[in-house]
């Protein structure tokens, strides 16, 4: 049983049309017809019922189906990796990153990296923000972090966008009703926020907007994670200031407002030690600016 046979068998499978698939693959009609047959031999079961008018898969065949994607897929990959070994494109790079807008920028990073350089592991660190990464990056921790400028010196920074925040509150809540709310209409409201120590950006927001509006905001508990904030103004514990990007996270009793002070509260960008000496992260990185631009200025 060679890799050839599932390769025939997934294209008569898909095509359910011997003469097409034999096309598809650039190889005679009777050469695929002798794979399908050699494989079938070989499971002891049919794969197709084969009439003059139509092809289509037996019930072994269909169950055969997604096991041969599979297999050719890991080779395939397998091969990739081999070939970025042979260039020299393999390593470890570790990555920071906290917040809802980490997760969706991480989660596009991820697949990009594993597609055009599979020789290179994302070591991915969760629930590091903005301050605490920018410290590990430049003491040597972690590679590549989420971060919002300015970053402490030798840090090299490439500009995602700028952030909005927003208010969370309980649906229930007499604010959960309104298009819009200003940051000193939020004067008397419990807050929860992230804790200090974290160097979250959303919670220097937070603490600057309110500065502004001219109070501090009383804040009742603290979450070490987007989704744990939520929960708890979905339990109606308090309000909170999030990023926009928190709004596709749909949690019960939880309702968005707009904050007319929130545009451009922050921003997100992607950091790096300047002489880290690592090839895999200079990969990283151009896959980095080339589905991720900087805005325009």
């Amino acid at each position: 049983m060679e890799l050839r046979h599932f390769t025939a068998f997934i294209a008569v499978a898909e095509e359910l049309h011997f003469g097409r698939a034999a096309e598809g693959l650039h190889i005679a009609q009777p050469a695929l017809s002798q794979m399908i047959r050699s494989l079938e031999r070989e499971l002891g079961v049919p794969l197709f019922e084969r009439t003059t008018r139509r092809v289509r898969l037996t019930a072994s065949g269909e169950a055969l189906l997604e096991p041969a994607r599979s297999i050719v897929h890991q080779v395939e990959g397998a091969k990739r990796i081999a070939r970025a070994a042979q260039e020299g494109i393999v390593g470890r790079v570790q990555v920071g990153f906290g917040g809802t807008s980490g997760y969706s920028i991480l989660s596009l990073l991820a697949r990009e990296v594993a597609e055009r350089q599979p020789g290179i592991e994302l070591a991915l660190r969760p629930q590091t923000y903005s301050g605490e990464a920018a410290l590990a990056i430049r003491d040597g921790h972690l590679d590549l972090a989420i971060i919002s400028p300015p970053a402490p010196a030798g840090i090299d920074v490439h500009v995602i966008r700028q952030e909005r925040v927003m208010v969370a509150v309980p649906t229930d809540h007499e604010l959960a009703v309104r298009d819009e709310i200003s940051m000193g209409e939020l004067r008397d409201q419990p807050f929860i926020s992230y804790a200090p120590s974290h160097g979250s950006q959303v919670r220097e927001a937070m603490m600057r907007l309110s500065d502004e509006a001219g109070f501090l905001p009383r804040i009742v508990q603290e979450a070490p994670d987007p989704y744990s904030l939520l929960a708890l103004v979905g339990a109606q514990v308090g309000i909170s200031i999030v990023v926009e990007s928190s709004e596709h996270i749909r949690i019960d009793g939880v309702s968005y407002v707009r904050l007319a002070e929130g545009a451009d509260a922050f921003t997100l960008a992607l950091g790096w030690r300047r002489n880290n000496p690592s090839e895999a992260l200079a990969r990283v990185i151009d896959i980095v600016r080339d589905i991720l631009p900087s805005p325009a200025t």
